[in-house]
């Protein structure tokens, strides 16, 4: 690899020497529009020749390699219009040229109304239209027009996507039907590292949308963009520095309706120009305070001897408060006209406080097996089961706040440049990014007792129901253990590239280079459990310690659902655990040792494309990807019975070569057909490849991970027709389908033998699948009708299939992730100030994690949200604006085996939000 990348290194310096030798001239500019805003995806074309480009996110373009002469040059932009302006090309020299798109010749004047009515749709669909890859674009003005908060939320619009929630909020992405750990998620261009702490999944909910000026959903990448992308790959654009002066911002607040408590909601975008506009500066700032919660209750059935009955049963009740912080920084420099430095950063925080009151009844399969049970009526019984109350929380001090606090922290920075020596473009940077989770003094106390008569109802399993027979004996359970733990992640990455491109004729561009992706992550996790010294003075029961009743008559999952009466979270975190005198502490190595590892994953990368030009139709790219991985694992051996703890290593490497080739064909000037095929991997997550073990010969129980495990390759095949609406707007219709091998999976056998663990076992552990197929349609309809209204709608069907499953072979299995529909609508209505929104959105349910047999399946139930907005002009540059969130109360559900029995159900109830917005420029 060494000797390669000298070769690169030295071609490069060749190439970059001999620049100046193949002298031509260069035309550089600028489109914006008539409020001084960039254009970015405006077509850019010279008339009469194959010489042509489309804007960047600065609305910036760049021509190399062009003869002596004067040329004609036309700018083209959805609901623009189009301009053409002359410009005279001198050999050896950049001409600068630059196009002011006047309101006044826009097409659909007669739909523009206050600011950025469709300013938005417009510069989304431009560099939708103009892009070579097959993408969906969302603008930050188009976010805006949505009530969405945050990153994951706006992503749920997109056409194929689906998010999973977490405390009703979007946070884990699906595209097509392909899990979180199938995608990647890179901040103008790089990967975003992960604060989880055992796979590769990005926290969508962690990044607000106002902080982010583009999303691109690339669905088929290029050879130049990294390969971890089987379902697609999410590309974060944050702010550019402005052409002028520029002053916005957002004050909010609202209500969520399940707690009744208020939301507290800021921001601010200052940027402009300096030092004759060779220096731009754009600061955006962020703040959101939210008080929530959901109320939620959990199942797991069991397949008794008597039929199908629960084998352990929650109420869980969540008080969260979230704060989220973020800021962004951009700079860029014109050092001259062909060459550019810029410096980015980004910083996202997000506390979350959290107490959690769990009323757990346990070990009813026992009761059921041996007919310990009476039948009261149909469905519903009497019998005994172990019944636990245990309180979260945490240290009681100014920063903790007597609850489990769970502190995440992303950042990066960017610096790099753009450079143009004549005919040779070269493009570089350097990122170091870290993600990190803490959660420290997070404690837990529970009262346990076994034996307790409950009353079981499984009338309609949709809402089963397991509870003491006697309410009033909850203050009568038994003390079982007080617990303190800290939780430490981290996920640091050094990344770099350099990117060369270099017309090789007047139809084509030569594009090659290379990256480099290096990562450290580690888990630091410990436990320790506390016996009080004096358990009677401390209280035996759950009525001798200061407790509260947490059963809420308006629980939102069922008034049946009383979680009871638990240990205050204040007490709970005034206690002194530390002190000897009080208590004796066990540190637990069960609950964290299996878990602890580090690793570092270094990943370099070299491509080399071509961007061919056949005729002012016709146009492809084809190239070859080089991906090398090499991976260094450090874990655990624990063996259960002893208590003992032995380090052990594992290494891997591979290269995958990923050839690709894209189409695009352009019938008439709005319309666009596409074809793609590409080779993409996903790597397994970090923890399925540390090489740990947690084995009990006394239990005949083995867990480990796989350092054997293979990345996931896909091949996939894309097609997309597109139609463009001068008067703004979309129509296209398209298919895909994916070839996937070595996917991963978890597994468990029975009467496993196992050389340095025993016989007979119960074996789990990650292991490669066979293949999958997935594959599907998309269409989407954006529209304006009758000059005040608006649809935005798009479909997405997908269905996949698996083979190669251990002991699952001969049943019809799907991929997990993948939801069969998808289906996003909105109808808006607009006049000169007031505009209106309605917007659902639809995922049906989907297998999300395979069970040892059917029965034991998890699936993620089908989600419909209704969201409404609506804001006001007081002025061109003030509104108002009110937005309601989650109007149909959707829980986070899913459900086991069939959709009638209830696994878990999570409600969060809508929240509203009223405020102002400002936009104040030069």
């Amino acid at each position: 690899m060494k000797k390669h990348l000298r070769l690169f290194s030295s071609l490069a310096l060749v190439i970059l020497l001999a620049g100046n030798a193949w002298a031509q001239g260069v035309l550089k500019g600028r489109v914006i529009d008539a409020e001084n805003l960039s254009l970015p995806g405006a077509n850019v074309v010279l008339i009469g020749t194959n010489y042509g480009t489309i804007t960047d996110q600065k609305g910036d373009f760049s021509i190399a390699n062009l003869p002596e002469g004067l040329y004609e040059v036309r700018v083209s932009y959805l609901g623009y219009g189009q301009l053409s302006k002359p410009v005279e090309i001198q050999a050896g020299a950049t001409s600068v040229l630059n196009f002011g798109m006047d309101e006044e010749a826009l097409q659909a004047a007669e739909f523009i109304v206050f600011g950025d009515r469709l300013k938005g749709q417009a510069k989304a669909l431009n560099q939708q239209k103009n892009n070579a890859n097959i993408t969906n674009i969302v603008s930050s003005d188009q976010i805006g027009r949505f009530p969405d908060a945050n990153v994951g939320d706006a992503l749920k619009r997109i056409p194929g996507i689906t998010m999973q929630n977490d405390q009703g909020e979007a946070r884990n992405i699906i595209i097509r039907g392909m899990a979180p750990q199938l995608n990647s998620v890179t901040l103008n261009g790089e990967r975003i590292p992960s604060a989880e702490g055992d796979n590769r999944n990005i926290q969508m909910d962690l990044i607000p949308s106002d902080m982010i000026q583009t999303i691109e959903v690339n669905k088929a990448v290029l050879p130049n963009m990294d390969a971890d992308a089987i379902g697609g790959s999410v590309n974060l654009v944050t702010r550019q520095a402005p052409n002028s002066l520029r002053i916005s911002g957002t004050a909010a607040s609202g209500v969520n309706l399940l707690s009744n408590k208020p939301i507290w909601t800021g921001g601010v975008i200052l940027g402009n120009r300096f030092l004759n506009d060779k220096l731009g500066v754009i600061f955006s700032g962020s703040y959101n305070n939210h008080n929530f919660g959901s109320d939620n209750v959990e199942a797991v059935w069991y397949d008794s001897d008597n039929g199908v009955v629960l084998e352990e049963f929650d109420i869980r009740e969540y008080r969260v408060q979230r704060v989220r912080r973020s800021a962004t920084l951009a700079l860029d420099y014109a050092l001259s006209p062909n060459h550019t430095l810029f410096l980015s950063g980004m910083y996202n925080h997000r506390d979350d406080w959290e107490n959690r009151f769990r009323m757990r009844v346990s070990r009813l399969d026992d009761a059921f097996d041996d007919g310990d049970f009476t039948q009261i009526s149909a469905d519903v019984y009497q019998t005994v089961g172990r019944v636990e109350f245990q309180t979260k929380g945490g240290l009681d001090n100014d920063r903790i706040k007597a609850t489990r606090l769970e502190d995440q922290r992303v950042y990066n920075i960017t610096g790099g440049g753009k450079h143009l020596f004549n005919r040779l473009q070269m493009d570089w940077n350097l990122t170091y990014a870290k993600a990190s989770e803490e959660r420290p003094n997070e404690r837990y106390a529970s009262y346990r007792s076994s034996g307790q008569d409950v009353r079981v109802d499984l009338s309609n399993p949709r809402f089963p129901l397991a509870i003491l027979s006697n309410p009033a004996e909850n203050l009568n359970i038994g003390f079982n253990g007080l617990s303190e733990q800290y939780s430490y992640t981290f996920d640091q990455d050094v990344n770099g590239r350099l990117d060369f491109k270099l017309p090789y004729s007047d139809k084509g561009i030569l594009q090659f280079g290379f990256r480099y992706r290096g990562k450290v992550k580690e888990r630091d996790n410990n436990f320790y459990e506390y016996e009080p010294l004096d358990e009677e003075g401390f209280g035996a029961t759950l009525g001798e310690v200061p407790n509260s009743n947490y059963s809420n008559p308006n629980y939102l999952a069922g008034s049946q659902y009383a979680v009871g009466r638990f240990m205050d979270p204040g007490f709970l975190g005034s206690l002194d655990l530390t002190n000897a005198g009080l208590f004796d502490e066990s540190d637990v190595l069960e609950e964290y040792a299996p878990g602890n590892y580090n690793a570092t994953e270094n990943i370099t990368g070299a491509y080399l494309m071509a961007d061919h030009q056949f005729s002012t139709k016709l146009s492809a790219i084809a190239g070859l990807r080089m991906e090398h991985t090499a991976i260094d694992y450090t874990g655990n051996i624990f063996d259960i019975d002893n208590e003992t703890i032995s380090s052990v290593s594992g290494d891997q490497s591979y290269t995958n070569f990923l050839p690709g080739i894209h189409f695009k064909y352009d019938p008439t000037a709005s319309t666009v057909l596409r074809f793609a095929w590409t080779n993409t991997i996903a790597r397994p997550n970090y923890f399925d490849l540390v090489p740990y073990a947690a084995f009990s010969i006394e239990d005949e129980e083995l867990e480990r991970g796989n350092p054997n495990l293979k990345a996931a390759t896909s091949m996939n095949i894309d097609l997309m027709a597109e139609h463009y609406y001068d008067r703004v707007g979309l129509f296209s219709f398209g298919g895909f389908y994916k070839d996937i091998d070595n996917f991963v999976y978890t597994i468990t056998t029975q009467g496993f033998t196992d050389p340095l663990f025993g016989e007979d076992l119960q074996y789990s552990r990650p292991e490669n699948g066979g293949t999958a197929l997935v594959y599907g349609l998309e269409t989407s309809f954006q529209r304006q009708f009758f000059k005040n209204f608006g649809v935005y709608l798009n479909y997405t069907f997908t269905q996949s299939a698996t083979t190669g499953i251990e002991d699952r072979e001969n049943e019809d299995l799907q991929l997990p992730g993948t939801a069969e529909h998808m289906f996003n609508a909105s109808l808006s209505y607009e006049n000169e100030r007031l505009v209106v929104r309605l917007s659902v959105n639809y995922a049906s349910d989907y297998l999300d994690e395979l069970g040892g047999e059917g029965f034991e399946d998890r699936f993620y139930d089908r989600q419909t949200f209704l969201d409404a907005n609506a804001s006001y002009a007081i002025t061109p540059k003030w509104r108002i604006f009110a937005e309601g969130n989650n109007l149909t109360n959707q829980p986070l559900r899913y459900y086991q085996g069939i959709r009638a029995r209830t696994m878990q159900a999570e409600y969060y109830n809508a929240r509203f939000n009223f405020g102002l917005k400002f936009d104040l420029f030069e």
